[in-house]
């Protein structure tokens, strides 16, 4: 089971598809880094996200009690606390560290609202490559604002020999939005064909099947249904700040709270069945990472093909077949 551990809603961005800003966590209201050790000790993997993680002081403590626990352990920042991030670093070189970034310097700071806040992901990029960290990437929302900017990013990243990870902009309670929605779709669908093709002629199997990810924010953009089914509850679980144990990031709708429960007592109880009952009927349609991942594992023969055929495709000079 993979888990996303909600550490804040606090964050210094100001991102035009995300309002959590808006809506901050209290910090005595955070659960203690000691709450976690309720969690299970055979956790796939385990992303450590907010708000901006690493506005906790204690996010360190979080990061030595989640490391034994999971089995790839994976940070997601906007990188502007570059210090902090190097201290957890030094100790922990075996994290996995993604930076978030929404285009090049102009259009990063414009979507994100920080001022330098480009020059601040990659200074933190280079930080955590001096004390060690190797697993290191960055992360892109794709949308109206920086579609002209994605294949230009993604040589960008290519050349600092770094990991390349995409969404689209979504809707729910976490986001506080329900306005978010792509304008040109056939442009934004244009710029992700553009980059699933570079993927498919990169040396990287990794970049094959981040075609197949990015096939399915095509289709999220259409409108179309997602090709595979979601296991959120499942196959993953989101950890709030306040200790309540949810699906996914898009609905409201705990499983319970583990201030006051076991983990096992929440994850075998009626309401946590009613709560897979309703993912189970989810017409949401939603394409991310955390709950694509899974889906892709359990299909990944079906996947693997589709793969191989499109690389043969590119390879023969004809764009990938996205319908199939």
């Amino acid at each position: 089971m993979d888990a996303a551990i909600i550490v804040t809603y606090r964050c210094n961005a100001h991102c035009t598809m995300c309002r959590t800003w808006q809506f901050p966590s209290k910090p005595t209201e955070e659960f203690a880094p000691d709450l976690l050790r309720k969690l299970p000790d055979n956790l796939g993997r385990v992303n450590i996200t907010g708000g901006e993680p690493l506005i906790r002081r204690d996010l360190l403590e979080i990061v030595d009690i989640l490391a034994p626990k999971a089995r790839r352990l994976e940070i997601s920042t906007n990188g502007y606390f570059t210090d902090r991030l190097a201290e957890i670093g030094r100790r922990h070189a075996e994290l996995t560290v993604r930076i978030s970034v929404e285009g090049l310097q102009q259009t990063n700071d414009h979507i994100r609202g920080i001022e330098n806040g480009f020059d601040h992901a990659v200074r933190s990029y280079h930080a955590l490559r001096e004390v060690g960290v190797r697993d290191l990437g960055f992360a892109v929302v794709i949308q109206d604002d920086n579609a002209h900017d994605l294949l230009n990013l993604y040589e960008f990243v290519s050349k600092l020999d770094a990991e390349f990870a995409q969404a689209v902009p979504h809707n729910s309670y976490y986001f506080h939005t329900s306005d978010n929605h792509i304008e040109d779709v056939e442009k934004v669908q244009a710029a992700i064909r553009q980059l699933i093709e570079a993927f498919l002629r990169s040396r990287k199997p990794k970049e094959w099947f981040r075609a197949y990810l990015n096939r399915g924010l095509v289709d999220y953009v259409a409108g179309s249904e997602r090709r595979l089914e979601c296991t959120a509850g499942t196959d993953i679980i989101f950890l709030d700040p306040h200790g309540e144990v949810y699906p996914c990031n898009g609905w409201d709708l705990s499983m319970g709270n583990l201030h006051e429960q076991s983990f096992d007592e929440i994850w075998d109880s009626e309401r946590a069945r009613h709560v897979r009952a309703a993912v189970a009927s989810c017409d949401r349609r939603c394409w991310m990472t955390g709950t694509a991942v899974p889906a892709i594992r359990h299909h990944l023969p079906a996947v693997t093909w589709w793969v191989l055929r499109n690389k043969v495709r590119v390879w023969r000079g004809l764009p990938a077949d996205l319908t199939s």
